[in-house]
């Protein structure tokens, strides 16, 4: 896309052009970067409309202090028209104060970008893999995969709206015993629908209604082929069809949240390609895996009969880790580390940057997988940045009350429950109103609630308030128009400085890789919107439809428009729906 400079963008820029001035007039020095030098809304909105720290943060390596050169950047700056006040605040601080007709200029912009309003080229089309969800193939979403599925499609979102090229990726972990336990609970469904009587389900097995009908299809596939058979004729067959089964009632659960990946990479695949095999190889060629005994366990005398054993060892410390780890078990299969490292580098080769989101419970093998990556970095000679998200469990409630299981699983609640119950909005939204990193609650009762304290009501009622407002501005024969937006005052032009920030608000959460910023954000814009609603209560000439003053109206939904397109692009990034009526 073609970047449209909007008004923190162009005001960034301008500050740019002063600072370059200021090292061609000999006041910096020649080479100064400007990296650190941040523009922002001041957090007293009473000290200005923007304010910069770009005297703090060069005034050392220009030889000055940071008032001295604050007044040297003000005197260039309020040669603009547009910047009606230059303040030097504290230590060093400029606060600048804008004209009116800046923040008209903005709503314009607005209204002309629409649905592209936000967007940015920031990202220059780096390649960011995202992995999220991974869950084990063994049965329906639930919970535990709900927060990480719906964190990492809002930061694939994210991303995108900042200018990178996003590929959403899912492992599926379908090599372990895991899937041979699940093709043993299929093979007992798949005995029932042939009319044998099972009794209950045997410990160490899955116990959940959902595998009935995978059981009864393939008594419809294979007859009763199998029934008698011994276990080593049926288990790889059974383990194929189970899991392909199981994957679609996970693509199945996902879309009822409206997440799609792009990639669904397979675990059985990855090592039936010899992809492990390759990976420790590659490792061994820069001297990255070498054969060493283990350490004893440490924190605890070693079993009686513990012996050291040799076994590939990737050199984890040389990373930061706290010792080597193995990459294969003494019978020479992989270890879960050994395959999740091979995966990585598979994932590498067509990414500029890895993002994976974990639940917390795997936050012991963060760093060996960083180290992992590390390595990749250090022996390709690239560097391949890698984040781990980690985001924690998210207890649930019913008005206060632990839920209860659902009857479908055996012993967790399902997405596909959560989401017939309050909706595929509501469990997004509410999934991103806390850090991942923070505990959760997520109680069925209040996230339904039609008030203030629920952020995702909050949010769409802003939105399906403007849209009424503009059904009936348009019964009564009024239409948005920019021709009178001199006529706004003060208390619209508040709302325009909320809208305005959408767009470094994207670059700033996008950086941070932190998509709940954005749900922070639409419930703050919400939450002036409809202040200025109110505002009309008090003050019926601050009404957004007054039909004694056809001009004033017009401008005022105009206003009205903008804001609603700001509210449906941060929802369009979160994966929420804007609804035009409750």
């Amino acid at each position: 896309m073609t970047e449209t400079k909007t008004l923190y963008a162009a005001y960034a820029a301008l500050i740019e052009n002063v600072l370059t001035d200021l090292v061609a007039d000999g006041v910096l020095p020649a080479g100064t970067s400007f990296a650190n030098v941040t523009l922002e809304p001041p957090r007293d909105p009473s000290h200005g409309d923007l304010s910069t720290n770009a005297a703090m943060v060069l005034a050392k390596g220009a030889g000055t202090n940071p008032r001295a050169l604050a007044e040297a950047i003000t005197a260039k700056l309020t040669a603009y028209p547009a910047i009606t006040g230059a303040d030097i605040a504290g230590p060093g601080f400029i606060n600048l104060r804008l004209a009116p007709t800046a923040w008209i200029e903005e709503l314009r912009n607005i209204a002309a970008l629409g649905d592209q309003y936000g967007r940015s080229v920031m990202g220059e089309g780096r390649r960011v893999n995202v992995e999220y969800v991974s869950a084990n193939p063994t049965g329906p979403m639930h919970m535990g995969h709900c927060r990480g599925a719906v964190v990492g499609d809002a930061l694939a979102s994210l991303l995108e709206w900042a200018g990178h090229a996003v590929t959403r990726e899912y492992y599926i972990n379908d090599a372990g015993g895991q899937v041979d336990t699940l093709a043993r609970s299929v093979h007992l469904r798949y005995r029932e629908a042939l009319g044998e009587d099972i009794g209950a389900i045997p410990e160490g097995l899955y116990p959940g209604d959902y595998l009935k009908p995978v059981g009864a299809a393939l008594a419809e596939t294979f007859g009763d082929q199998f029934r008698t058979a011994d276990e080593a004729e049926w288990l790889p067959a059974f383990r194929k069809e189970a899991v392909a089964r199981m994957m679609d009632m996970i693509r199945t659960d996902l879309a009822m949240l409206g997440i799609h990946h792009d990639i669904f990479a397979s675990e059985a695949e990855l090592q039936a390609a010899g992809k492990p095999e390759a990976a420790e190889a590659w490792l061994r060629a820069h001297d990255l895996v070498y054969d060493g005994a283990l350490e004893a366990p440490k924190g605890k005398a070693p079993p009686e009969d513990w012996e050291p054993v040799e076994l590939p060892l990737f050199r984890s410390t040389k990373f930061g880790d706290d010792q080597d780890r193995p990459i294969k078990k003494s019978n020479g299969a992989w270890t879960y580390f050994g395959a999740d490292l091979a995966y990585h580098m598979q994932k590498a080769e067509g990414s500029d940057e890895l993002i994976d989101i974990w639940g917390a419970d795997h936050a012991g093998t963060v760093k060996r997988i960083k180290a992992a990556v590390a390595a990749l970095s250090a022996g390709e000679g690239r560097p391949i940045p890698f984040d781990v998200k980690l985001v924690q469990m998210v207890q649930l409630m019913r008005g206060g009350e632990p839920a209860k299981m659902s009857k479908r699983s055996g012993n967790f609640i399902t997405i596909a429950d959560m989401v017939d119950e309050v909706g595929k909005d509501v469990v997004r939204f509410t999934m991103l109103t806390r850090k991942p990193e923070a505990q959760m609650e997520f109680d069925f009762v209040k996230v339904i609630e039609a008030s203030k304290d629920n952020p995702v009501f909050y949010v769409q009622y802003a939105h399906a308030r403007i849209c009424s407002t503009l059904r009936k501005a348009a019964e009564a024969g009024l239409a948005p128009s920019a021709d009178a937006l001199d006529r706004l005052g003060e208390e619209e032009i508040a709302l325009i400085r909320r809208a305005a920030q959408f767009p470094r608000e994207i670059e700033a959460a996008a950086r941070a890789r932190e998509p709940h910023r954005i749900a922070f954000y639409l419930y703050d814009l919400a939450a002036d919107l409809h202040a200025f609603w109110n505002l009309g209560n008090d003050r019926p000439e601050k009404r957004f439809i007054v039909e004694q003053d056809a001009a004033g109206s017009a401008a005022r939904l105009f206003l009205a428009t903008a804001i609603g397109q700001v509210i449906r692009n941060g929802l369009g990034v979160l994966g929420v729906d804007a609804v035009e009526t409750m």
